[in-house]
């Protein structure tokens, strides 16, 4: 495991990401102080299948009754008053 200063990982950022990718758990301090952890990560994690779809969340959503256009009309108009 490497430790590394904010000001050295962002210098170092892309051998630090080829590091993880071999293997490599990166540390990075602010200060001294641990803050954060560079890992590689799992297929499952990377794949992020636990969030549904953005077109299965669309189609979940009830149908709109006034179009858009128009609620953005109304609220223009309103606002001017």
């Amino acid at each position: 495991m490497r430790e590394l200063s904010v000001r050295e990982a962002r210098a170092e950022l892309a051998g630090l990401l080829d590091a993880v990718e071999a293997g490599e758990e990166i540390v990075i301090t602010r200060r001294g102080v641990p803050v954060a952890r560079l890992t590689q990560t799992t297929a499952h994690s990377a794949a992020r299948s636990d969030f549904p779809s953005r077109k299965a969340l669309r189609e979940q959503l009830p149908q709109a009754k006034t179009p858009a256009h128009e609620v953005i009309r109304e609220l223009r108009a309103s606002a001017i008053i």
